[in-house]
């Protein structure tokens, strides 16, 4: 038997269906965690009984709690906790347009972005109308304000084919549509390279598309690989899809998101009627700004936790931390992601969980920087059941077997509906933390890493669900 089957093999279904004493616990997680693949990688785990105080609660297990491991996504347990708690669950995002019109009917405009990472052509548009309602037919100059959010919007610390992706988009103060380029890759004749489809046709004519992949036949594997040059506009395509199968999707970030805003926005104006002389694009931030003409909001700070928890998206996740370390700083920070992180640690440091125990490099867990115990993990989720925004932050988690990244895990089983988490990946490391109501016993608070282990994430995945099905037996007895 192959090592990556080795577990799976280990743990057949009907012995899931039986109960479990807490007493027997202990030896049965050190089974799953004695299996030759988990050998050479690091396993930590905490699992206690939910409780307002340190003396309510009580420790079912634990393995290597108060050494670090990477979180992966479940990073973003911290930045939407910290979030919640200093910025409210109404906070939104703004984004402004100020504007002058001189009597000769010439109009300057100038937009202010604030990270919103929601705003979209359609909400460009709702913008472009408001513009067009108050007489506005030209713009002279249409300024781009990028200086909200100080700092590198791409982070230092993420690894070169992120920072090419679509889930590792540079985070900056005028994003538009998430700061992503979607395409589909779709399988052609046998032997021909797979035809790339643009979500938005103009993109093909600004990018040349370097493309080795091919069409193979049905007894082969299907793999691809999306990625773009850092300094020209330059897609790569490798990889093979099985002829007659179905289109796979893609994204790569944005290279210059601000310049790519403004182009967006000056289009979305000249489409309502209004002419654009010229742009230009600032970080420098103006003294007094002119009235406010026109502009939209973010949807509430509770619903932006939702695509960040449910959906693990890195983008919102790094807003959002950035933002923090704006409304958190008495002085404008230096780097937004610097001053959020400060902030994290001071908001989390009030609810129970010790800043040692953890240290951040971004918002979302991509970096693999990121460190933290199983301990800081339960703590965040012990210490936000106990405050007055318990039920939102549990609400933004994904659901076992119902939506989020859990859609597709737990389906069908005692776990289905009963467990909120997040659950995260990076190459060789996994991690699922959360709440879970088992039928015959108490409430839990979990945080299960794997780390270092050389396996595909699904097998990683169904090592942390082994575990997690041996919670869900558990009784009181």
């Amino acid at each position: 038997m192959g090592a990556r089957g080795a577990i799976a093999q280990a743990f057949p279904a009907d012995k899931a269906a039986s109960r479990l004493c807490p007493a027997d616990l202990a030896a049965e997680i050190d089974e799953i965690a004695d299996q030759p693949p988990l050998q050479r990688g690091r396993l930590g785990i905490l699992v206690e009984t939910l409780g307002a105080t340190k003396v309510d609660r009580q420790t079912l297990y634990a393995r290597d709690a108060e050494r670090y491991f990477i979180p992966a996504s479940n990073a973003k347990l911290f930045t939407t906790a910290a979030a919640l708690r200093g910025l409210g669950p109404d906070f939104r995002m703004r984004t402004s347009v100020y504007g002058t019109t001189h009597a000769s009917g010439l109009t300057t405009l100038r937009v202010v972005g604030r990270g919103d990472p929601s705003l979209t052509d359609e909400k460009l548009a709702g913008l472009a109308q408001q513009l067009y309602q108050q007489g506005i037919r030209r713009v002279t100059n249409l300024i781009g304000d990028e200086h909200y959010f100080p700092g590198s919007a791409v982070n230092p610390n993420w690894e070169w084919e992120d920072v090419q992706s679509g889930y590792g988009a540079p985070v900056n103060s005028l994003i538009l549509n998430r700061n992503a380029m979607g395409l589909r890759l779709l399988p052609q004749a046998l032997g021909q390279p797979l035809q790339v489809v643009w979500d938005n046709p103009a993109w093909a004519d600004q990018w040349r598309v370097e493309n080795t992949s091919r069409t193979v036949a049905s007894n082969e594997s299907e793999h691809v690989d999306v990625g773009r040059d850092l300094s020209q506009p330059i897609l790569r395509v490798t990889g093979q899809l099985v002829v007659g199968s179905r289109a796979e999707t893609a994204a790569i970030s944005i290279p210059n998101p601000g310049a790519y805003f403004l182009q967006q926005f000056r289009r979305t104006l000249e489409t309502a009627k209004i002419t654009v002389v010229q742009t230009a694009l600032t970080t420098t931030p103006t003294a007094t700004l002119p009235p406010e003409l026109a502009a939209i909001d973010s949807p509430p700070l509770s619903e932006l936790l939702k695509p960040i928890n449910q959906k693990s998206r890195n983008l919102y996740a790094e807003a959002l931390l950035k933002s923090l370390g704006i409304h958190s700083s008495a002085q404008p920070p230096l780097d937004a992601t610097e001053a959020g992180i400060v902030a994290v640690q001071t908001i989390l440091n009030d609810i129970g969980v010790d800043p040692e125990s953890y240290t951040l490099a971004d918002g979302s867990g991509l970096s693999r920087h990121n460190l933290t115990t199983p301990t800081a993990l339960v703590n965040t989720l012990q210490g936000m059941a106990a405050t007055p925004e318990a039920a939102i932050y549990k609400a933004s988690l994904s659901v076992a077997g119902v939506n989020g990244t859990l859609r597709n895990r737990f389906r069908g089983s005692p776990l289905a509906g009963r467990l909120q988490g997040k659950s995260g990946f990076v190459s060789s490391n996994a991690s699922l933390s959360g709440y879970l109501s088992p039928p015959n016993h108490p409430p839990l608070v979990f945080s299960i890493l794997v780390n270092n282990i050389n396996q595909p994430g699904r097998q990683l995945r169904r090592t942390i669900d082994q575990i997690v099905h041996l919670l869900a037996k558990l009784q009181s007895c």
